[in-house]
């Protein structure tokens, strides 16, 4: 950044500034707990053998650093080849209808709790509303160090039990969605798409509405011929700029798709897709008769479902990256 000439090039020093800033979130972390850790050394040799009150203020103290550890423990096992880059994450309900639909949403929300709590960015790819309530799809980016090493452990199908809010005769239903997570990839030598094995079609965004919205056919899908692949983006305000985003997700499910190809191991660490079914899910979200939210992959289980719902996921996520530690060293 200090050389000269830094500047000229618009995109590449903005791509190095943001790579600067990810990567000081990496280490930042670690040089202040190692500092904590030389102040809280020097503070339990003044306290000594003092009053029970100084030594009861060095234990909370004591307490929130191991808390700080521990996550930063967590991140170490974050060692995967895509693990420290942005993640793109796709909802898809399941049969049922509008409960389904519904259940997308919910667990949309829940992610985009999670996402703000863990500090990520997030940015829209395409909302597709449900007819009555719900959504049929939505896409986006949650941006940032190790997006994807953590919301990989949230791959699968997630199976939801509760009393209809849509039955008039309050009975209970079982509703599935899925959850789909990808790396976002910056550079993929591998991957080289042609022009020519693009469909391209362009249609009027869906949405609330607004100055261009619906007026005008800014929505972008991409159809890659030799996969089969689909991808749409519709968020944007221009053409341009959807299709822009359209080909970063193509890139991403190609280089997925090359990699699945290429290296068994890789295609472990995806996971296997299932149908969005019964039988198939990894987690169950019971909200009547009792409230339990169960991951049936590690046995990791709370009876507060509230919290969960309020993005609350971290021990989920930590159990899930214990047990594939555990399986490698196995």
């Amino acid at each position: 950044m200090a050389q000269a000439g830094f500047w000229d090039r618009k995109e590449e020093a903005q791509s190095t500034v943001s790579r600067l800033k990810d990567l000081k979130k990496i280490v930042g972390p670690v040089l202040e707990c190692e500092k904590e850790c030389s102040d809280l050394n020097e503070l339990a040799e003044l306290v000594g053998e003092g009053d029970a009150a100084e030594f009861g203020e060095l234990v909370k103290h004591v307490a929130v650093f191991q808390k700080k550890l521990e996550h930063l423990e967590l991140s170490r096992m974050l060692d995967g080849p895509l693990d420290l880059n942005s993640a793109i994450v796709s909802i898809t309900p399941g049969a049922g209808g509008t409960e389904s639909c519904d259940w997308a949403e919910m667990l949309f929300r829940m992610y985009t709790r999670w996402c703000e709590q863990s500090g990520y960015q997030i940015q829209m790819i395409d909302f597709m509303a449900g007819e009555e309530a719900g959504v049929k799809s939505v896409s986006f980016f949650a941006r940032g160090p190790h997006a994807y090493g953590y919301l990989k452990a949230e791959r699968g199908v997630h199976r939801l039990v509760r009393i209809s809010p849509f039955d008039a005769n309050k009975r209970r239903h079982t509703s599935f969605a899925s959850v789909d997570v990808i790396a976002e990839v910056e550079d993929a030598p591998e991957i080289e798409i042609k022009e020519a094995d693009l469909r391209i079609d362009t249609y009027r965004a869906g949405g609330a509405g607004g100055q261009h919205v619906n007026k005008t056919s800014s929505a972008v899908r991409l159809t890659h011929i030799p996969s089969g692949i689909v991808v749409q983006c519709q968020n944007e305000r221009s053409q341009f700029q959807n299709k822009q985003v359209a080909m970063q997700v193509l890139k991403a499910r190609l280089y997925e798709r090359w990699h699945r190809e290429q290296e068994e191991k890789l295609k472990k660490q995806y996971g296997e897709k299932k149908e969005i079914a019964w039988g198939s899910q990894i987690r169950s979200y019971v909200f009547h008769p009792y409230s339990m939210v169960k991951d049936h992959r590690t046995e990791h289980e709370t009876s507060n479902v509230q919290a969960v719902m309020n993005g609350d996921l971290d021990a989920f996520i930590e159990a899930y990256l214990k047990q594939m530690v555990a399986n490698r060293k196995m």
